[in-house]
């Protein structure tokens, strides 16, 4: 026999710490290749090794959590393989800080040195993040946890890398791309934030240099940019421009002759029709300019100042510029109009610098071989996206592809394998490091760039798995069977994952892509430092626990929709764990004298209903978290164990345990309330695994931990439909009595004359078997009739379905003191009515206030006239 006796007040941080440790310490997250076991997978999306736990990576993990814990409580071989990624510009910018306030920089250190100084880094704070995983409950298998540079990882991106590179997927050329002038780095496409942002169009006059009198206006909102224009380009069916194709304008201020040249990109509806060319600042500029064999003419250099080309504005910073150009071309005459805009403009998704599109040479992979066995995988049906419609947006991108830019301008990271012969200038590829050239024996200098941090990770399903090498657990585990991950990087790591597991595997990474929203503030507000908005879940697990915290982020949490985060929903998780715990209590307090072998008496109807429940809830849950729709299997639980157990079964148990019937009774009932109480644990142990398991130790159980318990399945001798019919109709009836107890402000002591009146005879037959319920718990002594002959005066009734319910009211409470409360209540309620009608029918309010303060008086308004019309009705009861 287990112990019964639990603390009065459930203490999260008591209960959390113990169990956390105790599961960890006996390996009880871990997996071993087991073959006769089905595998199950998940590879946790890796968080940056500079990060802590925010409330994106808590919903992220907590998903994933609970669909491990289901998984390895239905007998799968479950493993969770967690680890955390390298982070390349983060990293590198957290080590040169510290380097900054020690007044030194990495150029101070060298590379090897200043690398030596991440390491050190990483070691003293990189393990932070999954520390705190472990605060929420993470079962992942620490023993095999991964980092993107550890020496397997390393492994696998050599190997990548030099298989792409031999393929011909994987070349360098001069290239726009977005750079990063506070990073110091290229990024790519995806990691590049768009922010609207105020700014203006300046439209300046670029004359023909045939005819002065001739000219063509360019609109553009960066004005700087122009001193690296190399042409102007128009539509060739632009009838305004047809004269001047193939003429020459003149650069204001520079005095360049710019070739006036025809290309269909330009559109004759946008601005003034004609686009200034700047191959070397621009993206699309600089593929019109590829086509048109433009030259390419770089005016700003890395760190974001005019350089050398900019000629008198040279060492000026890019914003400087634009202020005193602009101020130029006004006292040349060239500056026709300015007009004030709000556009987009991309910023770095670090550090929120505003982006330079820059020339440079930089190393690619070529997308659109690799893109097409992925987009194949989606569309026949290899590859699932849930919701569904995230297979679209992902499509979409893949088929609109660009080649991917790898190479970073950094040294924390992947060194690229390509080694220059510095006699011969061979290029070779290399897994292995190279000391002399293999053609002429030449010095050999490797490329001082590093790969983009997502390469690394796009490999993660596999090289986790300890690829290249063929181990027993890539064999086994291999595809993986769901990726859960946020809508915000479907492009930066899932499409990246899919081309290269099919690409180096095979085979597709996971069968299935989990896609959930955002954690949002309560105004819809996506969290930020910038706004101060954020919620930090340490805080939350400290104040409320870590079950609590889960609990509220599964609820209401739809796949692929943003969730907003509210302390009142907080509220509500913690309420619903004390209402376990408290339950938990009474039952283990009612099981001194237990003997789960003695024989029992028969099942009455409460029995038998709650038995049928719980067949029906465990039934639900399942095919919920077979849809992942997790938070509806929350709700299901959520609302069986709160209502049908807690409020229902607990108090329909308790007349046969404080011994008002036979000993067998009791047994019964002690039987009942340990396998519902039990199994609930047990389906609610994913969602909450600390508090489940702290009672689940205490009650009668088999096995060494309700982790590794077996999943509840339904048991189809205990459904009983008849049963939960008979319940619904006794529910109804005294739910109906207890409102009419609470409006009509009868005294809880008090007992109460209820006559139920059922025409249909089953119903009445099951009010008549089962009076005694709602005796019981509406304190009332029942009466059950066909039909009514006449109704009593002063009567409260109320009707449920196929149930009227009457309860008399003279002699119960003191009719003339409530009618005066009530009259009271009425005229107060009334005075308030009128005077907010009275503030919506002003038009001077309606016309001044915010819009959010009148809906607010609206929606009081539609509240009181409801309280008012129920305590008329109240009123009437007494005054017919």
């Amino acid at each position: 026999m287990s112990e019964t006796n639990i603390p009065t007040v459930y203490n999260p941080s008591e209960v959390e710490n113990k169990w956390y440790q105790e599961w960890e310490s006996k390996k009880y997250f871990g997996a071993t290749v087991e073959k006769e076991k089905t595998p199950f997978c998940i590879v946790m999306p890796p968080p940056n090794v500079t990060g802590q736990l925010h409330m994106g990576h808590a919903l992220d993990n907590t998903l994933q959590d609970i669909l491990t814990r289901w998984r390895r409580m239905q007998g799968y071989n479950a493993l969770w393989v967690p680890g955390t990624d390298h982070a390349g510009i983060a990293t590198q910018a957290k080590v040169e800080e510290k380097l900054a306030k020690e007044g030194q920089t990495k150029y101070d250190l060298g590379r090897e040195k200043f690398l030596d100084e991440v390491w050190a880094w990483k070691e003293q704070y990189g393990n932070r993040i999954t520390t705190q995983l472990r605060r929420l409950g993470a079962s992942c298998d620490w023993d095999r946890e991964r980092f993107t540079m550890d020496e397997g990882c390393s492994k696998a991106v050599l190997e990548v890398f030099v298989r792409l590179f031999e393929q011909g997927l994987i070349y360098r050329d001069y290239y726009i791309t977005n750079w990063c002038p506070h990073c110091q780095t290229t990024i790519s496409d995806i990691e590049v934030e768009h922010q609207d942002k105020p700014g203006q169009l300046y439209y300046i006059k670029y004359l023909s240099q045939d005819n002065p009198e001739d000219y063509i206006i360019i609109a553009t909102t960066r004005p700087e940019t122009m001193l690296g224009d190399v042409a102007v380009a128009v539509n060739p069916e632009d009838d305004r421009y047809l004269h001047l194709v193939g003429k020459t304008l003149i650069l204001p201020i520079v005095g360049r002759e710019l070739p006036v040249i025809a290309d269909a990109y330009c559109d004759p509806t946008f601005g003034t029709g004609a686009v200034k060319m700047t191959p070397a600042h621009d993206p699309n500029d600089f593929e019109i300019g590829r086509r048109h064999g433009l030259p390419e003419i770089q005016v700003i250099d890395k760190k974001g100042k005019m350089n050398e080309q900019a000629g008198k504005y040279q060492g000026l910073d890019r914003w400087e510029c634009r202020k005193r150009l602009v101020r130029d071309l006004e006292e040349l005459g060239a500056l026709v109009k300015v007009e004030d805009m709000s556009h987009a403009v991309g910023h770095c998704y670090r550090c929120n610098t505003a982006i330079e599109p820059m020339l440079s040479k930089q190393w690619f992979v070529k997308m659109k071989p690799l893109a097409l066995p992925a987009i194949e995988a989606a569309k026949d049906g290899r590859i699932s996206f849930i919701p569904e419609r995230f297979t679209k947006i992902y499509l979409n991108w893949m088929e609109n592809i660009r080649d991917w830019c790898i190479s970073r301008q950094l040294w924390w990271g992947h060194r690229i394998p390509v080694y220059y012969c510095q006699d011969c200038e061979d290029m070779v590829a290399s897994t292995v490091q190279i000391t002399k050239c293999g053609k002429c024996g030449g010095k050999v200098e490797q490329d001082p760039d590093v790969l983009d941090t997502w390469f690394s990770s796009a490999l993660w399903p596999f090289s986790t798995l300890g690829w290249p090498d063929k181990t027993p657990e890539l064999e086994h585990f291999y595809p993986t069977s769901v990726l859960v991950t946020g809508r915000d990087i479907i492009f930066f790591w899932v499409a990246r994952m899919i081309f290269s597991g099919l690409n180096f595997m095979e085979r597709e990474p996971f069968k299935e892509v989990f896609i959930h929203g955002l954690v949002l503030d309560s105004q819809g507000r996506k969290m930020s430092k910038s706004l101060g908005n954020g919620v930090d879940p340490l805080d939350i697990i400290d104040s409320h626990g870590a079950d609590s915290l889960r609990f509220m982020l599964i609820t209401g949490n739809t796949p692929g929709n943003d969730l907003r985060f509210h302390f009142e929903r907080l509220d509500g998780a913690r309420s619903f764990a004390n209402k376990i715990w408290n339950a938990s209590r009474f039952v283990m307090m009612n099981l001194a004298d237990y003997n789960p072998g003695a024989q029992g008496g028969e099942y009455n109807l409460a029995d038998r209903w709650i038995l049928s429940r719980l067949q029906g809830t465990a039934a639900e849950v399942t095919a919920y978290l077979e849809r992942y729709e997790l938070g509806e299997a929350a709700r299901v639980l959520y609302e069986f164990t709160w209502s049908e157990f807690c409020d229902w079964y607990i108090e329909l148990a308790k007349p046969r345990l404080f011994g008002k019937t036979t000993p067998e009774d009791r047994v019964t009932a002690q039987q009942v309330l340990v396998k519902v109480l039990r199994e609930s644990l047990e389906l609610m142990h994913p969602f909450m695994p600390f508090i489940t398991e702290e009672i689940w130790q205490k009650l009668p159980h088999q096995g060494v931990t309700i982790m590794l318990a077996h999943w509840p399945k339904p048991e189809e001798k205990l459904k009983d439909s008849g049963a939960e019919q008979e319940m619904v109709i006794l529910i109804e009836a005294i739910t109906a009595v207890r409102r009419i107890r609470g409006e009509m402000n009868v005294p809880p002591g008090k007992k109460a004359e209820v006559i139920l009146v059922a025409g249909e005879d089953y119903v009445r037959s099951v009010l008549e078997r089962n009076k005694a319920y709602v005796q019981g718990l509406a304190n009332a002594e029942v009466t059950v009739l066909k039909d009514l002959q006449e109704k009593p005066d002063q009567v409260a009734s109320a009707v449920t379905k196929g149930v009227e319910i009457f309860v008399p009211l003279k002699g119960l409470i003191d009719i003339d003191k409530e009618v005066a409360r009530l009259t009271k209540e009425l005229k107060s309620i009334e005075t308030d009515l009128a005077r907010v009608q009275g503030k919506l029918s002003n038009q001077g309010f309606l016309d001044k206030a915010p819009a959010d303060v009148i809906e607010k008086e609206k929606a009081k308004e539609q509240e009181l006239a409801t309280k008012s019309a129920a305590l008329k009705d109240r009123l009437a009861v007494f005054l017919t």
